[in-house]
C-alpha cells in the first residue's frame, strides 16, 4: 500500500510541473469601414466587433485624404503605435495617404469599435480595416512596399520564428470602379471594397494566412484591370 501511495504522489508532482501549452496566434474578429466620396461623416466609426478581453493584438489602417490621417481611437482606450511609413498615393498630388497602426497585447471586449477623426474633409472617402489577431503578443515582422502597376503585385517578405498569423492588405491606386484582386500563397480574403459607387471610394482588400513554422513569407495579389497598389504584410506571433 505504501508503495502505491508513493507512486501516486510522484505522478501528481509530475503533473503539477508540466509546462504550459503555448497558445498559437489566430485570426479573430474583423470589420471594414468605408465611406464613399461626399457621403462620409466625422468621426468615422467602425461597426462593433467582439474582441478578446486580453491577449489579442489589433491592426487598424487608415486610407483616404491626407488631412484625415488621424491616429485611431478605440472604445477600450488602447495605445496605438504607427508602424512603417505613411505612404502617399501616386498620381493625386499628395492628396491621399495610407497609414497603419497596431495595439499589441490590447484590451478588448464586446462592442469594440475604432474611430478616426476626419478633420480636413468630414464628407470625404475613407476606408478603415480593423483586424484582431488572437493570442498575439508580438508583431514579429512587417513589410510595406508600393509596386508599379502590373497584373501580379508581390509584397515584401516577413520572417517568423515559429507559428504565426499573417495579415495582408492591398490598396489600389487607380481610378478603377470595378476591380478584382485575389491573394495567392494560401492566403484567404476576409474583407474587401473593390466595387465602387460612381462617387468613388478607397479600394482595399484584406487577407490572412496561418503558418505553422518558422520561415520567410510573402503574398502576391493577382488583379484586373492592371493598376498599382500599396501593400502591407504583418506577421504576429504569441511571443
Amino acid at each position: 500500500m505504501a508503495a502505491l501511495l508513493i507512486a501516486g504522489a510522484g505522478a501528481t508532482q509530475a503533473s503539477d510541473t508540466a509546462p504550459a501549452v503555448q497558445a498559437v496566434p489566430s485570426l479573430g474578429a474583423h470589420a471594414l469601414l468605408t465611406h464613399s466620396e461626399g457621403m462620409g461623416v466625422s468621426p468615422a466609426i467602425t461597426s462593433p466587433i467582439d474582441t478578446q478581453s486580453t491577449g489579442s493584438s489589433l491592426i487598424v489602417l487608415n486610407g483616404g485624404y491626407a488631412g484625415n490621417a488621424d491616429k485611431p481611437v478605440d472604445s477600450y482606450a488602447n495605445r496605438w503605435k504607427r508602424v512603417g511609413d505613411t505612404v502617399v498615393y501616386n498620381g493625386y498630388s499628395g492628396a491621399f495617404t495610407v497609414s497603419a497602426y497596431t495595439a499589441v497585447s490590447a484590451k478588448g471586449g464586446a462592442g469594440h469599435t475604432v474611430s478616426i477623426a476626419k478633420r480636413a474633409n468630414p464628407a470625404g472617402e475613407i476606408s478603415v480595416p480593423f483586424i484582431e489577431v488572437m493570442h498575439a503578443g508580438v508583431l514579429q515582422d512587417m513589410a510595406q512596399n508600393y509596386p508599379a502597376p502590373g497584373l501580379v503585385l508581390t509584397s515584401g517578405n516577413v520572417t517568423t520564428t515559429g507559428p504565426a498569423t499573417l495579415v495582408a492588405v492591398w490598396w489600389g491606386d487607380a481610378g478603377v470602379k470595378r476591380m478584382t484582386t485575389r491573394p495567392d500563397h494560401e492566403f484567404t480574403l476576409i474583407d474587401s471594397y473593390l466595387t465602387l459607387p460612381d462617387n468613388s471610394g478607397v479600394q482595399v482588400a484584406v487577407a490572412y494566412r496561418q503558418v505553422a513554422s518558422a520561415g520567410t513569407y510573402n503574398v502576391s495579389w493577382i488583379g484586373s484591370p492592371i493598376q498599382g497598389a500599396i501593400l502591407w504584410l504583418f506577421a504576429f506571433q504569441a511571443k
